[in-house]
C-alpha cells in the first residue's frame, strides 16, 4: 500500500479504482487489481 499526500493522480491509473473514507483516512481500493491500493496522510 502506497501512502501519499495527494490520491488525484492515482485515482486516474486504473478505471475500477474506487476513493474511500475511512475513521478520517482516505483510501484508494480496487477489487480487480489489489496493487493499486493507497492511503492518504
Amino acid at each position: 500500500m502506497k501512502i501519499r499526500n495527494s490520491l488525484k493522480s492515482l485515482m486516474t491509473r486504473h478505471r475500477d479504482n474506487q476513493m474511500v473514507r475511512r475513521r478520517g483516512r482516505v483510501y484508494i481500493i480496487n477489487k480487480t487489481q489489489k496493487r493499486y491500493k493507497a492511503r492518504q496522510g
